[in-house]
């Protein structure tokens, strides 16, 4: 054999071997995890299945099953996937983030809120003022039993970091849905809280920043200002003495902290860049005094509200109300449940008059389906309850097939790739395949 065949030869070898090399390595950790943030990751190995159910080998079930899980397990999918998102970022100051995009210095944006920013997912006055023609009609029934309802506009990144948005996404605003809301709300004496006005008068003076260039939602330092101002907010309006949120130090960091990242974290670099700002973290406290954390308030909110859970708030500050998802998780989960519950699957009237007040907070970037159903499902409770209750039965099958495809790995997988590819919200994707599951059926 001449060398150049021998070198040929082992060319060939180290080639292969190259190949090889991952799946060889998958084959012997085979049940190895990716530590990578806001990918659904199947977590059932179909080999238990097949073990119960042998027909899932002859329908074809099976291999599928097999093909996803070893895509989500093989050796070496968190570090391709970092490379290959930490490339795009570098050269192409993409992020592999669905609908987030980079714009000036590094600062990070939901695609969603620029377009609520400028307008461009206007809903109309129509459709606003018969939302708030129904929130009017909640509110002044709730008030005759004592409970008070009102509306919060959260402050949204795209407005208030405007500056730092690329260019192609400008042009003159005719309308937004804020403005139709905040106008109409006053016109009708619909209780609200205008946090993003509040925000933009802080702006020019603030001494942190109250959105991070890493982060989605306000910086944990614009929370805690949002966090006292809803209290005292609710004292006012209830007429109630709440316990106050306190703080004496604040750490200056230049490391985002909390879910002043969460955007960074779900970029999945292979490594993080340089943050280049400094973030403040006020070090909390809640007076104790069991005497006045009696007041329960239920929070019907979009992810804003998740920081002032984890805060403590509603335990430490609204007699342990709940925090109700986009009107459909709950959290905490009823502790009576022995498994996951959604609010469809409560008695609506009763779990509305266990509390004193209803809080419905949404950020601008949600306001075009500002409540969910929330409103239409209350308002309908309250004025026509036959209707609702015979509307609540028919949808249960459907409802019942959303939580599933929730609560299912594959089934949300199947779902989020749906999302993306018909650039859709999940949940309007996980409601067209549960109709395709009803339909199966």
């Amino acid at each position: 054999m001449t060398m150049k065949n021998k070198s040929i030869n082992i060319g060939v070898v180290i080639a292969f071997l190259s190949l090889a090399y991952p799946m060889l390595v998958g084959l012997i950790n085979n049940n190895n995890v990716p530590n990578l943030v806001g990918i659904v990751i199947n977590p059932i190995n179909p080999d238990s299945l097949l073990k119960k159910d042998k027909s899932m080998w002859f329908s074809g079930e099976y291999q599928t099953l097999r093909d996803d899980y070893n895509n989500d397990h093989w050796a070496f999918k968190e570090k391709f996937v970092r490379l290959n998102n930490q490339f795009y970022y570098d050269v192409f100051n993409q992020l592999r983030v669905n609908r987030f995009v980079s714009g000036k210095d590094n600062y990070v944006f939901s695609e969603t809120f620029i377009y609520s920013a400028y307008g461009d997912d206007y809903i109309g006055q129509l459709k606003i003022s018969e939302k708030i023609r129904k929130a009017k009609v909640i509110q002044d029934t709730l008030k005759k039993k004592g409970i008070d309802l009102f509306f919060v506009f959260a402050p949204g990144k795209g407005e208030y970091c405007s500056e730092q948005i690329d260019d192609k996404y400008k042009h003159p605003i005719t309308n937004t849905n804020y403005k139709d809301y905040i106008s109409l709300c006053k016109q009708n004496n619909v209780n609200t809280l205008d946090l993003k006005a509040y925000f933009q008068l802080l702006k020019p003076n603030t001494p942190y920043p109250l959105f991070p260039k890493f982060g989605h939602h306000w910086s944990y330092y614009g929370e805690c200002l949002a966090v006292d101002t809803i209290i005292k907010f609710v004292e006012h309006l209830h007429r109630c003495d709440l316990p106050d949120i306190v703080w004496d130090e604040i750490d200056l960091v230049d490391t985002a902290r909390s879910r002043d990242a969460d955007v960074l974290n779900s970029m999945n670099l292979y490594y993080s860049p340089k943050q280049n700002q400094k973030l403040a973290y006020p070090s909390i406290s809640f007076e104790k005094d069991s005497l006045k954390n009696k007041t329960k308030v239920l929070a019907v909110a979009d992810s804003y509200w998740y920081g002032p859970v984890y805060m403590g708030v509603p335990q430490n500050c609204f007699a342990s109300g709940s925090f109700w998802y986009y009107y459909n998780k709950i959290i905490p989960n009823p502790s009576w449940a022995s498994e996951k519950v959604e609010v469809w699957q409560l008695d609506l009237k009763q779990e509305i008059e266990s509390n004193q007040v209803i809080m419905l907070l949404y950020s601008d970037g949600n306001l075009s389906s500002y409540s969910n159903a929330f409103i239409d499902d209350v308002y309908e409770l309250y004025t026509n309850p036959k209707l609702y209750y015979q509307r609540n039965e028919k949808n249960k099958a459907l409802k019942t097939n959303q939580k599933l495809i929730r609560e299912t790995p594959n089934l949300l997988k199947k779902s989020t790739k749906k999302s993306q590819d018909l650039q859709i919200p999940l949940d309007s994707a996980i409601k067209i395949d549960a109709m395709k599951m009803l339909e199966l059926q």
